[in-house]
């Protein structure tokens, strides 16, 4: 039960983290960058299955501005 709780935590951080991310964080990260709507539905997975990542780039690309 403790290891459904724990994927459950995980999953709900993803779906908090992920949308929020492919929204703001990405002209964050990649300035240079333009990422087209279609291109952010197809990070939107991505994003949400490896929000550590993602998060710890963000926080990275914030505190270097």
């Amino acid at each position: 039960m403790i290891v459904f709780e724990i994927f459950a935590a995980y999953a709900l951080c993803g779906i908090v983290i992920g949308p929020a991310f492919v929204v703001a964080g990405i002209s964050q990260v990649m300035p240079h960058v333009t990422v087209t709507p279609g291109a952010r539905l197809l990070l939107l997975p991505g994003t949400v299955a490896l929000w550590p990542f993602v998060l710890d780039r963000w926080l990275k690309s914030l505190r270097s501005q």
